[in-house]
């Protein structure tokens, strides 16, 4: 089989990929914009793929495509209609960034809650050798234990999140916009009540119709003053320049952010206006990053083409 993948460095350039050979014939390309994607899977049978669209315009010329191999867990790049009206198989990779979403989570949370960038700077600048006292803590922060952290979306990484909040002393709440996963390890409650209620609320949901701007004005005005809100899911569930607002305006403490609404941040976002990092820090969508979760991902890969080749099914999505 004819293997094309098309985004390799998206996986970063510490992994390796040769081990795709064992499948066909691998050709690889760190980087395919749209323009060099048909010619580039004109003859492929598999393609591994990660945000690059797979649609009518691309797939057009690609007769012998087989399979789409998504390296995310996430298909929004895959028009769905056309693959299915092509009999194209698509999997996706799942369950391969749990533990490290979960822990990006945390780190945002403590980077906001604790000040960190303000005391790393505050000894860097100097300014602590100058100081008449062994301690300086003129920025305050609080425990996190007998907090109410508040989390919207419990599937695999919601539920791992909750763990460490419990472990942390945590009172966990949880709000589920399908009711698809309901848990007797933790209270679920209305929207409302989670926003009301809540020290810390992290978002682990998928994006869809029901989701898109769930947290917006309206939302934040329900929200304590002192909440933290953390986003490691999908940018575009939170409606950002009301965010800037809310923080501007001191309707929230602070946020940590892994995701926008646009990949990379435009110059217009409002957020990038906003560099004050106790009240809010953005990473580049890395939560799912670390070496042991694209280690997991690209072994993952490698059984779905196995099974595929064997006639069998694994994440398919279609």
């Amino acid at each position: 089989m004819k293997i094309v993948m098309l985004e390799a460095a998206t996986l970063g350039s510490d992994m390796d990929v040769s081990v795709f050979k064992k499948y066909g014939d691998f050709t690889v390309y760190d980087a395919t914009d749209v323009s060099q994607a048909s010619q580039r899977i004109q003859d492929a049978q598999i393609i591994i793929v990660n945000k690059l669209p797979m649609n009518a315009s691309t797939l057009a010329e690609a007769n012998n495509v087989q399979l789409i191999c998504v390296t995310a867990t996430g298909t929004n790049n895959i028009d769905f209609d056309y693959v299915n009206s092509r009999n194209i198989a698509v999997t996706n990779a799942a369950g391969y960034s749990t533990a490290s979403v979960a822990q990006h989570t945390f780190a945002l949370y403590f980077y906001v809650a604790e000040k960190l960038r303000y005391y790393d700077d505050f000894v860097k600048s100097g300014a602590y050798e100058a100081c008449s006292s062994f301690t300086h803590f003129s920025q305050y922060f609080h425990e996190l234990e007998g907090k109410t952290w508040g989390i919207i979306g419990l599937g695999a990484i919601g539920r791992k999140t909750a763990d460490i909040a419990k472990a942390y002393g945590c009172r966990v709440i949880y709000y589920s916009s399908t009711g698809n996963n309901a848990s007797s390890d933790y209270q679920q409650v209305d929207f409302d009540t989670l926003l009301r209620e809540s020290d810390v609320i992290s978002i682990h949901c998928p994006l869809n119709d029901t989701t898109e701007h769930l947290i917006d004005g309206k939302a934040f005005s329900k929200m304590k003053k002192s909440a933290i809100l953390i986003n490691v899911a999908r940018g575009p569930i939170i409606h950002e320049a009301d965010l800037y607002d809310a923080l501007t305006n001191n309707q929230i403490a602070g946020a940590g952010l892994d995701v926008l609404s646009t990949e990379p941040m435009t110059k217009d976002n409002p957020l990038a206006a906003l560099k004050d990092s106790n009240k809010l820090v953005i990473t580049p969508h890395i939560g799912w990053a670390s070496t042991e979760a694209r280690i997991r991902l690209i072994h993952d890969v490698c059984k779905n083409i196995e099974s595929f080749q064997k006639g069998e099914k694994r994440n398919r999505v279609c």
